[in-house]
Parts: structure tokens; sequence; C-alpha cells
């Protein structure tokens, strides 16, 4: 037992789509935070409960297939169990899928043997007509093996009970390679005992060694403190054993693999079942390269027709609320007796800015993020990233970059830190830097009132709304297709390199738990980019309304800066007061139009037309065109990201320039495409 720690830490591990976050989340409750594993840019999760007096602290660590190679989740995976020593591993395997989930498994046995094998999933195994020998796996593995079903808390007594009485085993089981590597690996750990001195596992630090890997050798060195010379006689015995062999480190891969599939083969039984079928004929529908791609854009409507339809309301009664918070706070200032300039300053510029924000952006996130939480949980989002995998490809880029697309669709901040999953550093920035093609929940409501005052006007509900989404869908494949473009761009010319290959595992078909993934989207995606984007709205709404409210002779700062940039507006089909509201909506997409709205009717905070009718009147007296709507709609799609963006793209490259880049790139496409639009228009008489 381990009874001799005030707190006892434990790491769980598994590959991703095991169940290890519900499992984390029904062992900790509430009592987690999350941030990023020091020196990387992937997200932990850390929580702790209490069995029975004794305090426990358990870290999720980055859901990982393997502890060979280079991603940051699985290096930072890999490290914190050699380097940080957590006094017990839990290792979440489904038990659906178990021989595949016993590589990482043996990998981690290798460097501990104060495990647990937690078998999760285990109701759909039984649907499945999978039965595994818990007692034999146990006896192989020389480790506690416990059934569970994290989603519905089954079987946690029995881990609890696990974690309690857990005894260490210096017998574990380790896996055996072929005689050549096994006599390779015994001269190797003889040489290294000094070097190692209890500090690491010697026969994994030999096993790694011997596989050449750079990031793992210079993390071995660094935390054995191994000297130059020391380093230099090693690298000469290494070489020495590697003349023997063809590519030692795809052997030690190929043992492993043989080693699972054995221990696989003796301790279950499997016998095909009608859900396995199911599966497999609904994948050939929905991954079929010919059905695959109308269904994702199918389903992509169904979920912009929901978003767009949901969020009206919820939107109007926030809109309400704050127009009657704003009248008090304005009543309480004066009470207070502020000056009436630092009231309209306080009220009409900073609150009703941070207004519509809130307002315009929390309803659409709140409703878009738990659909998209949903798909993920049942299982399409992998196959929409299959679908794609071979455009992405031959864009060279990476499959994964459809899941980050797909997370840009409700904010590109978030498809920007979504591109984690990425483990090339060459496609990952290809995926950060495209991350902003794609419209976000920001852009949404400006070309849906476009789109339904210039497009579909005449249309009565509810086919308003089903146009919308159509348009939208419309809107969407030009924006997918302008990131193929620019990722095959990118992939020629500043990020040139080969496609790497990645494991894209096709998770079976399960129902999701709503009630939670309602709240977890809504605490960690939705409130964090709205806060972020509440931070620089502030400041945002003080400086608009000083530009509209000091006057520089007969007319404002804002009408100055209008009549300026007008002739540049010309040439992209637009005028002076939208451009310069785009660049005064840097902060957040939602107020572009309000910005617009204020110049047109020269007032001197934002406004809001809620007619649609009305506002196309008021565009068309500015002098709005069809061809003012279109390329409206072009840039709105296409200009340089939101700061909260700029921000996410900086923290994550930690380069100004690629966040540079990021910020060009969209805005040169857009001003294209307006400029293209605007001759084409000109030289017809349109």
């Amino acid at each position: 037992m381990i009874t001799d720690k005030k707190e006892i830490r434990i790491a769980l591990a598994g590959n991703p789509n095991v169940g290890k976050s519900t499992l984390f989340n029904a062992m900790t409750g509430l009592k987690q935070h999350t941030g990023n594993w020091a020196g990387k840019t992937v997200e932990n999760a850390e929580g702790v409960f209490r069995l029975n007096g004794k305090h426990y602290r358990i870290y999720d660590l980055p859901g990982t297939y393997s502890l060979l190679t280079h991603s940051k989740e699985e290096a930072v995976a890999r490290d914190f169990l050699c380097f940080d020593k957590p006094d017990l591993t839990i290792v979440v395997c489904d038990a659906t899928c178990l021989e595949r989930n016993l590589n990482l498994v043996l990998q981690i046995l290798e460097i501990t043997s104060d495990v647990i094998l937690c078998l999760n999933l285990i109701d759909e195994a039984k649907k499945k007509n999978i039965f595994i020998d818990t007692t034999k796996l146990s006896e192989t593995l020389c480790v506690p093996v416990i059934k569970t079903c994290a989603k519905k808390k089954n079987g946690l007594s029995s881990l609890y009970k696990a974690i309690e009485n857990y005894t260490p085993n210096k017998n574990a089981f380790y896996p055996k390679y072929i005689n050549q590597i096994e006599n390779a690996i015994s001269e190797t750990e003889k040489y290294i005992s000094q070097l190692v001195n209890n500090r690491l596992p010697s026969r994994w630090t030999a096993v790694r060694l011997l596989e050449n890997n750079n990031s793992v050798r210079e993390s071995i060195f660094n935390f054995c403190s191994v000297s130059n010379s020391d380093a230099e006689k090693l690298r000469i015995h290494l070489n020495k054993i590697r003349k023997n062999f063809d590519n030692i480190a795809d052997n030690i891969a190929s043992c492993l693999i043989l080693n699972a599939e054995a221990i696989y083969c003796d301790v279950s039984k499997e016998l095909s079942s009608k859900k396995t079928k199911r599966d497999r004929r609904i994948d050939k529908i929905i991954t079929g390269r010919f059905t695959g791609i109308p269904i994702m854009l199918c389903l992509l409507i169904m979920i912009l027709w929901i978003t767009i339809s949901g969020a009206n309301y919820p939107s109007a009664l926030l809109s309400d609320l704050f127009t009657c918070c704003e009248s008090k706070l304005k009543e309480l200032f004066l009470n207070l007796q502020f000056p009436d300039f630092l009231n309209k300053l306080l009220t009409e510029g900073v609150f009703r800015t941070l207004s519509w924000v809130v307002s315009v952006m929390l309803p659409p996130m709140a409703i878009f993020f738990p659909l998209f939480t949903l798909l993920e949980d049942f299982g399409l989002l992998p196959r929409i990233a299959f679908n794609l995998d071979r455009f992405f490809k031959k864009c060279g880029a990476c499959g994964k970059q459809a899941l980050s697309l797909c997370m840009s669709l409700g904010c590109n901040a978030c498809g920007v830190t979504g591109a984690r999953i990425i483990d090339s550093k060459r496609e990952r920035l290809i995926a950060i830097i495209t991350a902003s093609l794609v419209p976000c929940n920001g852009k949404f409501p400006t070309i849906i009132s476009i789109v339904s005052m210039f497009l579909i006007c005449s249309v009565t509900f509810p086919f308003d709304s089903i146009l919308s989404a159509l348009a939208l869908a419309i809107v969407l494949v030009l924006s997918i297709s302008a990131t193929f473009f620019s990722s095959l761009i990118l992939s020629k010319t500043f990020l040139k390199g080969e496609h790497s290959s990645f494991t894209l595992e096709l998770p079976p078909y399960r129902t999701p738990q709503i009630a939670k993934t309602l709240v977890r989207s809504f605490l960690d995606r939705t409130l964090l980019i709205l806060g972020r984007a509440v931070v620089v709205a502030i400041p945002a709404g003080l400086i608009i309304w000083l530009l509209a409210n000091i006057n520089i002779g007969d007319s404002s700062i804002l009408n100055i800066c209008t009549e300026f940039l007008d002739p540049f507006g010309r040439i992209l089909g637009l005028d002076g007061v939208i451009i310069f509201a785009f660049i005064l909506g840097i902060p957040a997409n939602e107020i572009v139009v309000p910005i617009i709205i204020m110049a047109y009717t020269a007032g001197g905070t934002l406004t809001d037309v809620s007619e649609l009718d009305a506002l196309r009147n008021l565009l068309i007296s500015n002098g709005w065109t069809m061809i003012t709507a279109i390329n409206m709609i072009l840039f709105t799609m296409f200009h340089f990201p939101c700061s909260t963006t700029c921000i996410t793209i900086y923290k994550e490259t930690k380069s100004i320039k690629w966040t540079a880049l990021s910020v060009i790139l969209p805005t040169i496409i857009g001003m294209c495409l307006c400029v293209i639009v605007n001759v084409i228009s000109i030289f017809f008489g349109l």
C-alpha cells in the first residue's frame, strides 16, 4: 500500500476516445482545474479526491496512442511518467479495441510497474460480443485489472478499492523483444547503469537510446546530467550496436505490436455482433466516397440553421436586459454626480459596446459549441476528418486540420488552439494560419443580415431561416475552398515539407452524455472565448466613443477617418465607413455593423436598427447596391482576424512573423475578391 505520503500522485493515461476524461471527471467531480503543462501548449487537467482520509491528486495526461514519437502530447505523457514519477499510473483502455490499446500499456509498463489497468467501456464490449478474461489479463501483466463504465460510474468502487489497496509489484510484466535486441538491451543497460543511477528505469532507457529518438535522448541526458564526454562514449557504443541492425526502431515497434497481439488473443474472445455490423454499414455511407461530403454538408446546414434560429430570441432578451441595465447605470452615475462626458463614455461607450458583444456573441456560441461537442461525442467528427483527409493531403497539409477547421466555425481562436492535435509543426502552422479563413459565429450575424436584406428579402418565415442556412453553407464551401488553396500555397512556399501520416481512429457510435456536454462545452469553450472578447471589447468601446464624439473643426475624428479611407474603399466596391468599421471592429466582429450604422446616422454611440427593412433603407440611402452587399459578405468572410484570435495565434506560435502572416493572408484574399467583383460589375455596367 502507498501510505507514507500526505498526498498520493496518480497519472491517468490512455489512448484518445477511451473515456479517460469521463473517468477523470467522475473521480474528481468539480475539484479540478485546467492549464498548460510547463513549457508546452498542451492543456492539462488536474483534480483531487479523498479516500478514507487519504488525499489523492490525479493528473489527466494527454490522450496518446504511443510514447515513441515526437508530438507534444506524447512528449508530455512520456516525460511526466519518466521524470515526474507519479506514485501510481491508471491506464484506461477501451474494452472494444483492447489489442490496439495494449501497445500503450506495454510501453508504460517499461517505464513503471506501479500500474492499474482500467478496462473501460465494458458495456459496449458486451454489446459487441467481446469477452475479456480480466483475471487472466491481470495474471499476465502482473497488475490489477478493473472493469468500468465511466459514463454510468459503474466499477468506480472497485477502482477506488484497487487504488487504496494497491501494493507495488516488482515482478510486473515487460514486453519481450527478439534475442538480438534483448542482447543489445542487456549490453546497453550495463553500459548506462552508472549514468542512470536508479533515476530512470535502466531497461526503458536502454531501449529508447537504441531507437535513436533525438527528443527522448536529449530529455534523458538533461535529466541525468550526462556530460559531453560520457555522451560521446555512449554514442560510439550505440553506433557500434546499431551496425548489426536494419532499422532497429521499427523492429522494436513491431515487437511491441506482436506482444500486444499475443496477449489479446490469449485473454479475449470476440464474436460478431449486430452493433459492429450496424456501425460498419453506417460507416460505408458516412465515409463513402460519393456520400460522405454531401452528408457532411447537410449536417453543417442543419447545425447552422439550429444556431441561427435558436440564437435570435435569447439575443433579443439579452439586448433588452442590457438596455435596461444601461439606463439604470446611467441613472446611478448621474446620482453620483459623474460629469456628463464621463457618464456617456462609460455607459454609451464602454458598456454599450460590451453589451453588443455579449448579446450577439453568447447565444450562438452557447448553441454551436454544445452541438459541435455532441457530434464529437457521437463519433462523427473523426469521420469528417476522414472524409477531408485526402483533400488536405493533396494540399500538403494534415487531415487533422479538418477538426480545427470545424472548431473555427464556433470561434477562430478555438480553431487555432485546436491545431494542437497536429503533430507536425509545419502542418500545425498551416492549420493556425488558415484558421481565420473560416467564418466564425461573430461573422454569422453580419452575413445573415446582408443575405436577408439583399438576397432573400422577399421570402417569408420559416423559409427565410432555411435559405439563410443554405446561403451560409455556400459561404462556408467558399471559405473551405480558400482554406485548401491557401494550405497548398503555404506548403509550396513558406512551409515546404513532407506530408506526415497520422493514426485516425474511427470510434464506435456512442450516445452522448447531453447534460455533461452542455455544462463542459459552456464552461470550457463558450465562457473562455467570451471572456477574451470581453477583455478587448472594453477598451474598444472607449476608443470608438471618443472617435465619434471628439470633433476637429466641424467633423468628428470618426468622420475624418472614414472620408480619408473612402477612395480606398471604393476600389474594393465598399466605402470608407465600412473599411473603418472593420478596423474598429478588430476587438470583435459583432460590432462592425453597429459602427456602420453609427457613422451613417451621424450618431455618437453604437445604434441598433432591429428592423431589417429600416436597416436596408438606411444602407441603400448611403449608396449601397447589390455589389456593395456581395463585397461586404466577401470582406466579412476574408479579413484580418479579431484581436482575440491574433493573441491566441501569438500564444500558440510565439512568433510575430507567423501572427503577421495569419493577419495578412485572409486580408489579401478578401481584398482581391472584392476588387475582382467590383471590376466585373463596372465592366458589365451592373
